[in-house]
């Protein structure tokens, strides 16, 4: 399909399955690499938009390591609302650990700098690496820095591979953006 409607919007195919898949394989030598003299990391993917991106990551993971999830949330149709919302916590100790954080897309950063202020602060971590298959560039100005990304892409609202556009849309293999 290469336009999509979800709701009261129309999508197009933006980026094909084949080319996220091989984004993914080559994000995960780097983590492979990097983890390889850890002791068993602490995989945190960021639900709900993270779950496909996780599933074809962990695939390609190389070394022993836990997974756990935390449900946040930020979004309201195509407009980040600026407030998060902790719906699932973390409930793993991660006390000494090395953990990789795992997230859909990073725009505006306000949830992964959120979760990493929390993580830092009641759970002291060893490390905390933050894995995004998505970063928009344009848009993320925090001085965090991310560790691992899969892809950059400009500022446009998307959906798919996880990515959703009011819940709808997660479970195309595809990426779409608006139009």
């Amino acid at each position: 399909m290469d336009t999509i409607t979800l709701g009261d919007k129309k999508f197009k195919k933006y980026i094909d399955y084949e080319t996220i898949s091989k984004s993914i394989t080559i994000l995960a030598q780097k983590i492979n690499a990097d983890m390889s003299n850890e002791h068993i990391p602490l995989i945190v993917g960021v639900l709900n938009g993270s779950f496909m991106f996780l599933a074809d990551l962990m695939k390609n993971l190389d070394f022993d390591c836990e997974l756990t999830f935390v449900r946040v949330s930020s979004y309201e149709g195509t407009e980040s609302t600026g407030e998060f919302c902790e719906v699932l916590g973390l409930n793993t100790n991660i006390d000494g650990r090395t953990v990789i954080l795992v997230e859909d897309i990073v725009d505006t950063g306000n949830t992964i700098i959120k979760l990493h202020q929390m993580l830092t602060a009641n759970h002291n971590p060893k490390q905390i690496k933050i894995a995004s298959m998505l970063l928009k560039p344009n848009v993320y100005k925090k001085p965090l820095a991310l560790d691992y990304v899969a892809m950059e892409i400009p500022n446009d609202f998307i959906v798919g591979f996880g990515l959703d556009y009011n819940e709808l849309g997660r479970n195309l293999k595809d990426i779409y953006k608006i139009i």
